[in-house]
């Protein structure tokens, strides 16, 4: 659980050797839609863009696309979203869920427009989570900012470690290579954090 819940998190900016994340509740992320519909708001798509863009990124990444063309994907997303963001309904769908599904349909018509033979739009890999229960949803939020909480206070390089394998989706080898240590090193310094993350959360690491 522990797992899921540091990848949910995702970190935006390191400083004084301790990682900061923005975490905003699904409420907020439909205010900024509203405010961007109603004023054209850029301050508030600076901050959807910011929350949004790296997630959506590992997403189209989960879903098979390269780098460069989840970025790509990623981008023409959010710009989706400033471009019909008066089409959003709040009653219908969460914010995430409505974000994700752009991204979705966008992964859909690139491999079309490929020609891919084998495309299975049902495919549950190219279908996004469902919305949770307002009570789920809240729990999750509370269980978030224990996360975020307890990997602020994590050392430096064990922060770096988790932000890298777990934000920039990277594996444990390429995380190696970046940092210039060993893979052993690597694992190590995971094992810490998470034992420490364990500690303050109370949750086991599945």
């Amino acid at each position: 659980m522990v797992y899921r819940e540091v990848r949910r998190v995702g970190f935006l900016e390191r400083g004084r050797g301790r990682m900061t994340s923005l975490v905003l509740p699904a409420q907020d992320h439909a205010a900024l839609i509203e405010a961007i519909a109603r004023d054209r708001d850029r301050t508030a798509f600076a901050e959807l863009f910011r929350y949004f863009a790296p997630r959506v990124k590992a997403y189209l990444r989960r879903l098979g696309a390269p780098d460069a063309v989840a970025e790509e994907l990623a981008q023409e997303t959010l710009l989706s979203v400033w471009r019909k963001a008066d089409r959003y309904d709040a009653t219908k769908a969460g914010a995430s869920t409505w974000i994700f599904t752009i991204a979705r349909n966008l992964r859909i018509d690139l491999l079309r427009r490929e020609q891919r033979p084998d495309l299975d739009p049902e495919d549950p890999v190219l279908v996004p989570e469902a919305p949770v229960a307002a009570d789920h949803a809240l729990e999750t939020q509370r269980r978030e900012n224990r996360v975020r909480v307890a990997l602020g206070h994590l050392p430096a390089e064990q922060a770096e470690v988790v932000r890298l394998a777990f934000f920039e989706d990277l594996t444990h080898a390429d995380v190696a290579e970046k940092l210039g240590i060993p893979l052993g090193t690597v694992k190590s310094r995971l094992r810490l954090a998470f034992a420490k993350v364990r500690g303050h959360v109370g949750d086991d690491p599945s």
